[in-house]
């Protein structure tokens, strides 16, 4: 299925049915009541998030989301009935906000999570609404009110606690085989991976995170250059970024020290936040390095990056380096997970000062 990760829709609520003016009319009975009913409410538009959905191409060749209109009031104090709801499924981690505004409307990040998109017209009231002691036969109605319609923009920001950056061919789809469930294209020429790729990494019993690998990363990419900066968005919910260096490159004439200096310009370029996110740096393919020379390569790197956060060696095609690296990254993703949750008072009474007395 082809990856779509942004979307324009146009949605409609029903709007409400009309209030009906209408008498009883019954044998002997010379002066019937008022017995018109009220219009049915409109359809509601709903949005819910779908865990078996990872694109939003559904909404590519279908656009418009209209709900049903709300009933008209009839007499014999029959009210109309209400339209029918629409429901849409999007993928988790899915962005709603205003085409025409661009401001932010809803954030799906909870599976199974739904709101309300458009709301649907309530019904407009029968003269039974009306009737008083002073108004016995009382002609008026109201019609019913519009639904609500909008313009939205549907973007898919996928949700992992690591993000994978660097430059195609640095060994990231290597690296995400390597480590958890995810089966990406793997091959020997640049962007092979095309979109986003999702893996669970298992590091023991009950402990896990979400790594995502994204394509590759270029010099120009705020210009356009290779596939641009369209994927970036899908690193802005992760907690660590993984800067993948392929420190033995085919072309010798390359300088591997640049080349990450780009990525890390291009990433500046793109969102602040997303540049001052813990970053790692991952120097990968040291299978292809003499053994001997490895120790002074990393050095050397390392000093010309002028890098300062962690640093690790890593072959992510034996795999050598990538279980320490794993731990590492569960230990600090699970540090952040906690700083986040929200801070609950312990009632005094219920917290245990020492062992219980023996009976």
């Amino acid at each position: 299925m082809k990856f779509v990760d942004e979307a324009y829709i146009d949605v409609s609520a029903g709007d409400g049915g009309a209030g009906c003016v209408s008498f009883r009319h019954e044998k002997y009975k010379e002066f019937g009541g008022p017995n018109g009913g009220d219009g049915g409410r409109g359809g509601h538009v709903f949005a819910v998030a779908d865990v078996n959905l990872n694109t939003l191409v559904d909404f590519r060749f279908s656009r418009r989301y209209e709900a049903q209109r709300g009933e008209h009031g009839m007499g014999s104090d029959m009210f109309g009935a209400a339209g029918r709801d629409i429901t849409l499924k999007v993928p988790v981690g899915t962005v709603i906000t205003d085409a025409e505004t661009g401001e932010l409307l809803f954030e799906l990040l909870v599976p199974g999570e739904v709101i309300t998109i458009a709301k649907g017209g309530d019904g407009g009231f029968g003269n039974l609404r009306f009737k008083s002691a002073i108004n016995r036969a009382p002609r008026q109605k109201t019609p019913g009110w519009p639904g609500e319609k909008r313009n939205l923009k549907l973007e898919l920001k996928v949700l992992a606690d690591v993000g994978l950056l660097g430059m195609p061919n640095a060994g990231k789809s290597t690296f995400i085989t390597a480590v958890s469930n995810a089966r990406p294209r793997i091959a020997d020429y640049p962007f092979t991976t095309l979109h986003p790729n999702l893996g669970v990494v298992r590091v023991g019993p009950e402990q896990s995170f979400v790594v995502a690998d994204l394509p590759g990363l270029i010099e120009g990419a705020a210009e356009g250059a290779g596939l641009g900066h369209q994927f970036l968005r899908h690193l802005q919910r992760t907690r660590l970024l993984l800067h993948i260096v392929d420190v033995a490159p085919f072309d010798e004439g390359v300088d591997v020290v640049a080349q990450a200096k780009a990525i890390v310009n291009e990433l500046k370029k793109y969102d602040e936040a997303l540049y001052k996110k813990p970053r790692w740096l991952v120097l990968n393919k040291l299978d292809m390095v003499p053994p001997d020379a490895r120790a002074a390569v990393v050095k050397d790197f390392v000093k010309r990056l002028k890098f300062k956060g962690p640093v690790f060696e890593i072959s992510a095609l034996t795999r050598d380096g990538c279980e320490p690296l794993t731990k590492e990254i569960y230990k600090h993703v699970k540090a952040q997970q906690l700083a986040e949750q929200p801070h609950i008072e312990s009632d005094p009474r219920f917290v245990e000062s020492g062992p219980n007395p023996k009976a």
